[in-house]
């Protein structure tokens, strides 16, 4: 028979080579529910046997405890940038093989240098060190002599290998990027969506801020994957000739390496191969900004050197930005958070760069006019740098009437201040300071000024009529739900989830500023025990209170909470402000709304909130597991399809109903 130890290196092997087939080959072999056997079967075992639960375990991909900082780690072997040929036509390949050519020394009569080609991956740079083939350590490229260790978030990462297959070098330093593939993207969001969640921006930031998280269990639950390019420190293993055949061996000890790599020869190579990934890009899987030329040589990479912190053997060459045409449908006008009023122009949608673009910037009203852009005419949308969408020129005008050239208002649309143009600036700016919801940057601070209507007429540029209504408005701004209330402290570590789960535990401020939170933590881990020991009597476990909350954070808040001038802060504040309690309730609400057209007696946001202070979720997309939408005048299609899936459908007063009494029951 099997013994445990046997048992469990064979489930090891098992689930990380179905691990490689679905995360890295997309080729899986066995169901989800066949894997979830063997993964189960894995814990357990390890479960009842704790020797055996090793650090390159597949049940350690899950994440550990929360890190305080991310520690500093200095690259034996910096990691160099790549020059980028700015150049995005066939010449800038063509300038890159001359300069080789004429740095090696090489003339006419001596064959086409020899390249390897990949493409430029979108996302973060990262260094894997593996010692006698186990995962040693993984270090963000930093300012490419220091960076971070994220070695427990990395570990999280299905598609990098804990444990190297074959005959390992003493030490191996892969480097690659991690990224984030469209799809697993778009699913991250279509969930974020029916949650009510803040929505990701882009897949290169989303992957770049999960793996530097704090947390590695957060960094679990991103969908990341990972591609090397190259490599650092090698002990214990003979260099090949070529940077190709390098990649080829990373890729057999099961480090995944793109297979759109290729061997090309002189200009007419790389010409042809950038070229080609231009046709195969709105198709690939994931974004990409350019392809990587490097000579492929490492002999003559070693003889070419480095320039300050560029390697003079390998180039990025960009592709031009993408450029669709469309009609101008609309000219708004969006508040930044320093006041900076941006005209955008609203789209017929079209389709540029792999994504929808409906709206695009005018930067500003010189830009604007230096274009001549109205309402009507057709214009030349592109992507400027592959992100923010931008009109580029017109290319026919529209009818130009009277009605459809833009102007500058005059009031903020946001707050109703004056808007004002400084002399010798593009911008036009919104005069209403701390008081314009666009522009409040910074803490709770911003609702407490004790000003009245009279001092705020006295301001410059403040008529008695905008004084009244930003009083008025500051006076509304007093009310805070207490989950706002405690994210807007600036407490480390907790955010806008933490926030949430504070405010419906304490229900109360004061019951949040007096707790003992070393008590709190003890009956917690008490009440783990307690939990464990009822699991083996077979009987149920109790709910444990501040899930998702450890030592180190309870820490960070008590430490914060007891700080004297923070205390007298959170005091002045509390005289100052509303602190709107959140309402306990016997048992969970358990209710997902989804809100859609406009209210009368209350914006969405504010609709929201008071869900949420109530226990109920808000989701910003219908589905089967909406209880109720809340349709308000000129709802759309989520009341369509609220219809089509028979989710009940209430109104305002209803809503109000609900609000008032807690119970959500229709």
């Amino acid at each position: 028979m099997t013994g445990p130890r046997e048992r469990a290196a064979q489930l090891r092997a098992e689930i990380e080579l179905h691990n490689r087939l679905y995360y890295v080959e997309d080729a899986p072999q066995i169901t989800d529910a066949e894997y979830d056997r063997l993964f189960r079967e894995l814990v357990e075992l390890e479960r009842e046997h704790p020797e055996l639960a090793t650090a390159d375990s597949p049940t350690q991909r899950v994440g550990g405890a929360p890190a305080k900082d991310l520690a500093p780690v200095r690259h034996e072997l910096p990691m160099l940038s790549i020059r980028t040929e700015t150049d995005t036509q066939d010449s800038g390949a063509a300038n890159f093989d001359a300069r080789i050519r004429r740095e090696l020394g090489l003339d006419a009569s001596d064959p086409p240098v020899e390249y390897g080609a990949e493409l430029k991956l979108d996302g973060l740079a990262i260094s894997l060190r593996y010692e006698k083939g186990r995962l040693a350590r993984a270090a963000t490229r930093g300012d490419g002599e220091v960076g971070e260790d994220v070695t427990a978030n990395v570990r999280t990462i299905h598609s990098i290998p804990l444990v190297l297959k074959g005959k390992a070098p003493d030490v191996l330093e892969v480097r690659g990027e991690i990224y984030m593939t469209r799809a697993a993207f778009e699913r991250m969001n279509r969930r974020q969506a029916e949650l009510g969640e803040k929505l990701f921006i882009n897949p290169r930031n989303t992957a770049a801020g999960a793996v530097r998280q704090l947390d590695p269990k957060i960094t679990a639950q991103r969908p990341l994957t990972f591609s090397a390019y190259g490599y650092g420190v090698i002990h214990g293993m003979r260099l090949p000739r070529r940077h190709s055949e390098l990649l080829d061996a990373i890729e057999a000890f099961g480090v995944p390496v793109n297979q759109r790599r290729a061997v090309v020869h002189g200009a007419e190579g790389l010409v042809e191969y950038h070229a080609r990934i231009r046709t195969e890009r709105e198709r690939l899987p994931f974004d990409i900004d350019g392809v990587v030329y490097k000579v492929n040589d490492l002999g003559w990479q070693r003889e070419l050197g480095n320039v300050a912190r560029e390697p003079r053997w390998a180039v990025a060459h960009k592709y031009p930005p993408q450029e669709e045409v469309t009609e101008v449908q609309a000219i708004e006008v969006q508040v930044g958070r320093t006041g900076t009023l941006t005209p955008v122009a609203k789209l017929k949608p079209v389709f540029v760069g792999g994504v929808t673009v409906s709206s695009a910037t005018l930067h500003n009203e010189d830009e604007l006019r230096r274009k001549d852009v109205w309402v009507g005419d057709t214009v030349v949308i592109r992507r400027a740098g592959d992100v923010i969408p931008e009109v580029v020129a017109v290319r026919a005008h529209g009818p130009r009437r009277a009605q459809d050239r833009f102007e500058m208002p005059t009031r903020c649309p946001v707050c109703g201040s004056p808007t004002v143009r400084v002399t010798g600036e593009a911008a036009t700016r919104c005069t209403g300071g701390l008081y314009c919801k666009a522009q409040r940057r910074q803490t709770l601070l911003h609702f407490a000024y004790a000003l009245d209507v009279r001092t705020l007429a006295s301001l410059e540029r403040m008529a008695e009529k905008s004084a009244a209504n930003v009083h008025a408005s500051i006076e509304r701004s007093r009310r805070v739900e207490l989950q706002r209330f405690i994210y807007a402290l600036g407490i480390p570590g907790v955010g806008e989830e933490v926030a949430k789960l504070l405010a419906r535990h304490f229900a109360t401020l004061e019951a949040f500023r007096s707790a003992d939170w070393p008590k709190l933590m003890a009956d917690k881990e008490a009440l783990r025990k307690d939990n464990a020991q009822r699991r083996k009597r077979g009987e149920p476990a109790r709910e444990v209170p501040l899930e998702g909350i450890g030592p180190e954070l309870a820490e960070a808040i008590d430490k914060f909470m007891h700080e004297p001038h923070n205390r007298e802060v959170i005091e002045r504040l509390a005289r100052a402000l509303a602190i709107v309690p959140v309402a306990r309730r016997a048992t969970p609400a358990g209710k997902t709304f989804v809100l859609t057209g406009s209210l009368a007696g209350m914006t969405r946001e504010e609709a929201r909130e008071a869900l949420e202070a109530r226990g109920h979720k808000v989701a910003a997309s219908v589905s089967k597991k909406t209880d109720y939408v809340v349709a308000g005048a000129e709802a759309g299609a989520k009341l369509e399809k609220a219809r089509s899936l028979r989710v009940p459908v209430i109104d305002e007063a209803k809503l109000r109903e609900i609000l008032r009494s807690g119970d959500a029951e229709a």
